[in-house]
């Protein structure tokens, strides 16, 4: 059980830095477009995690909040807080500088809501597909209980599952920053997620789970995994 608890902080932890990435990018990416190529010079238009990764938000904190109960430190057991470098952004560069710094900052909250409909989709292929995907689906948190072995398509459905409850946190607090906070020009709030994982699971789960229910997916015709044939 500890081991697969260490297995699912390390997919969490990668995910994190994979959506927080994306995000940052999007600003970055939709400034550029706008007009303003401070960001792009700087290399952030990547989704290379080294040039927005902040070493105490995206790499520090996470990792005390998911390894710390490992070794005794339970202060943050069960939340996740974490955050990229802000991406530089000079408004004057901006034609509509009101409307393009809305798209700009709207751009982060939409990349992480693209994250988590390409991940649901890749659950609902998984249960489909796979003879007992539906269960490994239902399932994600309990390794190597749906077959015995901690397989391949056990590890993206954890992967895709952990992306839909991160990005979903990442795209909801984005906006309560949106319309709370409100750093200076030269910089876009900071992406923060901060989620109580239990909740999540309490909540969450059964929501993901009605929507990948069989009676559901049985309108959607794909051939499953055990289906397909190779000739040579």
């Amino acid at each position: 059980m500890q081991s697969a608890n260490f297995i699912i902080g390390v997919f969490e932890l990668v995910i994190l830095i994979f959506s927080l990435s994306v995000h940052e990018c999007s600003h970055a990416w939709m400034a550029s477009r706008l007009g303003d190529q401070t960001a792009r010079l700087q290399g952030r238009v990547t989704l290379n995690p080294i040039y927005h990764v902040d070493p105490i938000g995206t790499l520090i904190f996470p990792a005390i909040a998911i390894f710390g109960p490992f070794i005794g430190l339970s202060m943050f057991s069960g939340m996740l807080i974490g955050w990229a470098k802000p991406t530089p952004v000079i408004s004057r560069n901006f034609q509509k500088i009101r409307r393009d710094e809305n798209l700009v900052t709207l751009a982060g909250p939409a990349s992480n809501l693209l994250l988590v409909l390409i991940a649901f989709l890749v659950l609902v292929f998984i249960a489909i597909a796979f003879p007992g995907g539906h269960d490994i689906v239902r399932s994600p948190f309990q390794l190597g209980e749906t077959g015995g072995v901690f397989s391949a398509v056990q590890a993206v459905a954890l992967l895709s599952t952990l992306a839909v409850f991160i990005n979903l946190s990442l795209f909801f607090f984005n906006f309560v920053q949106f319309n709370i906070l409100d750093f200076r020009r030269h910089f876009f709030h900071v992406s923060i997620i901060c989620h109580l994982h239990k909740c999540l699971r309490e909540v969450a789960s059964p929501w993901l789970i009605h929507f990948l229910d069989p009676r559901i997916l049985a309108q959607i015709q794909i051939p499953r995994h055990n289906e397909f044939q190779i000739t040579e």
